[in-house]
């Protein structure tokens, strides 16, 4: 059955200590969790309400991605979702999502447009299972009954044209604190469904270890390798995993000839399945002659983060007599910490000789190879 989906990205996530739509879950944003699974469930639009001026988070947080729009969200929730109300495909039934439920699958989806097939509305729920108290100054005042309570969830599905007839009616003093709210209060037939755990709310920091334990059995560890060669030329200096080291000798190359980082671009292109960096930046395109490798594996870097994976440790090795790698190394951490977005402890660079065998041993030239550990969706 084909839908609309909204999904409501506006908040300031003040208790989660800063926008948590735009944070990083298992290597991608959160907001892009739920575009990517309501696409992959056939919605035929997608509209995210988003904070005034986020346009940019938004852009970044779903590069790659097509069949979605934005909208500028209100200062309230409703406001939010009438405002994406406008920019959905009349006719079809709607989903309203909260950004900060990242763990919807298609599953939920399905479900839902099921349940609203002889009903105005129907959210996902589960059962109060603790006991409640009523407290007032954390002293317990009572015990509230727990029967016939229940947590409702998001994604909330509305039947075609229901919920925008229902905002239309609205004549609450208050913001509604969900969607069905406004269905109830025009007497709407609403289904609850079974809920699920994983549909949780991400409110406080902590919820996010919680989330990051969930997604780590939906989650796949890729490995790549990369190895390159450069010849010795004429020069004053080479250019090593992006740092600049006087030598005797330059490298020979199209662009700077870092053998390092090529190494390492192939290590993280083939973690991923994407050729090489010669189909990425052909030798023979004169636009890449003497251009910074850096630009390269950010590139590369960029692809894995469009498939919604992360790069979780590198390893280079530089295989020369000349010049000593040694006293470099760090910087060579940190510029490639620095272009991948990682901490320095998921950065190695080594070196090593060939003991005077072969070219490497004959100080002919550089070689190099790389390992690139990543980790996307399963």
């Amino acid at each position: 059955m084909s839908f609309n989906a909204i999904i409501v990205a506006a908040g300031s996530g003040t208790r989660s200590g800063g926008p948590k739509q735009w944070r990083s879950l298992a290597g991608k944003p959160v907001v892009r969790w739920s575009v990517e699974t309501f696409l992959a469930a056939g919605a035929t639009s997608v509209v995210v309400a988003i904070p005034e001026g986020g346009s940019a988070d938004i852009n970044a947080a779903l590069q790659g991605l097509t069949g979605w729009t934005a909208v500028i969200g209100g200062s309230e929730r409703a406001e939010s979702v009438r405002r994406g109300l406008t920019q959905i495909e009349p006719g079809l039934p709607v989903l309203v999502h909260d950004a900060a439920r990242p763990l919807v699958l298609p599953t939920h989806v399905e479900t839902l447009l099921a349940a609203i097939k002889d009903a105005d509305a129907a959210a996902p729920a589960l059962a109060v299972a603790d006991t409640l108290k009523s407290a007032d100054e954390g002293i317990v005042r009572g015990t509230v009954d727990r029967r016939g309570l229940w947590r409702v969830q998001t994604p909330q599905a509305f039947s075609p044209g229901v919920l925008q007839s229902a905002f239309e009616q609205w004549d609450g003093q208050e913001a509604p604190t969900d969607d069905l709210a406004v269905v109830e209060a025009i007497g709407g037939r609403i289904r609850l469904v079974a809920g699920d755990p994983r549909l949780l709310k991400l409110t406080f920091p902590e919820d996010f270890a919680m989330a990051e334990a969930v997604v780590g059995n939906r989650t796949t560890t890729r490995v790549g390798t990369g190895f390159d060669v450069h010849a010795f030329g004429p020069g004053s200096a080479v250019w090593l995993c992006g740092v600049e080291i006087a030598h005797t000798h330059g490298l020979v190359g199209h662009s700077d000839a870092d053998v390092g980082l090529h190494a390492l671009t192939d290590a993280v292109l083939g973690a991923i399945g994407d050729g090489d960096i010669g189909d990425h930046f052909p030798p023979t395109d004169p636009q890449w002659k003497g251009a910074a490798s850096d630009r390269f594996l950010a590139h590369a870097a960029g692809l894995v983060t469009a498939r919604g994976g992360r790069i979780v440790h590198v390893d280079v090795t530089l295989i020369c007599e000349q010049p000593k790698v040694k006293f470099h190394r760090q910087a060579m951490r940190a510029r490639i910490a620095d272009v991948l977005g990682l901490q320095l402890d998921a950065v190695s660079v080594k070196a090593t000789t060939t003991e005077g065998l072969g070219f490497t041993g004959r100080s002919e030239g550089i070689a190099a190879q790389a390992v690139a550990t990543i980790v996307t969706p399963a």
